[in-house]
């Protein structure tokens, strides 16, 4: 699995390509000469999550000597961050998923989407028809424990929370294995109702582990 990322010139960039790398991704990564950003996240008891972000966010761009090309051989992308440029080299893969984080750079490039996830909760996570042209394939709104809504071929259909496989311990990380596992679905070929239904319970182990790892499915889960 690739990774295609920017890090920061400093020990915590060093450290973020080698914890990222322990996990077994692959990591093409262009090295900026400022600091990595930095976090804090706060747990409550419930286990919800806040997090505060120190810094620009780093992002690859179209112009960094990475290995783009392999893209051209990917079932299938998850973008969260890049110039327009980077974005349109990410649609050579067969499907992209993408999060609403991203819609003014997503205008910018001006590619379709096989699938957009966005939230009915979060402000900077909304979309409405008419944002992007051309308009997502699959547009996908997460409610938490509400479940959620998605739209395939103009119809809207609703999906419940998953089962959660365990106590709850955080919520970090959720909404990241909820994409994750959306892309993965999709990149099987599986139906929009198969991918959410995946997605819901990628995004539920999420909240039974410790950080954004310890809970989430592998796959052998999946079998």
């Amino acid at each position: 699995m690739h990774f295609f990322t920017a890090l920061g010139d400093d020990s915590l960039g060093t450290r973020a390509r080698a914890e990222l790398s322990a996990l077994g991704l692959q990591i093409e990564a262009v090295v900026r000469p400022i600091r990595q950003r930095r976090g804090f996240t706060y747990v409550d008891d419930a286990g919800e999550r806040t997090i505060t972000v120190i810094g620009g966010r780093l992002a690859p761009e179209a112009a960094d000597p990475l290995a783009w090309d392999l893209l051209a051989a990917v079932d299938a992308v998850y973008v969260t961050a890049g110039d327009p440029d980077a974005l349109r080299l990410a649609r050579r893969a067969r499907k992209v998923v993408t999060t609403a984080r991203i819609l003014p750079t997503l205008r910018a490039a001006g590619i379709v989407v096989d699938a957009l996830v966005c939230s009915s909760r979060d402000p900077a996570e909304r979309y409405a028809a008419g944002d992007l042209d051309p308009a997502p394939r699959l547009v996908v709104r997460t409610a938490g424990s509400a479940g959620g809504s998605y739209e395939v071929d103009g119809d809207c259909r609703q999906y419940a929370a998953a089962p959660l496989p365990g106590p709850v311990v955080d919520a970090y990380g959720c909404g990241d294995s909820f994409a994750a596992g959306l892309t993965y679905a999709l990149a099987t070929g599986a139906s929009a109702d198969e991918a959410v239904r995946l997605a819901a319970r990628c995004g539920a182990a999420a909240l039974t582990g410790r950080g954004p790892h310890d809970g989430q499915l592998r796959r052998e889960d999946l079998q």
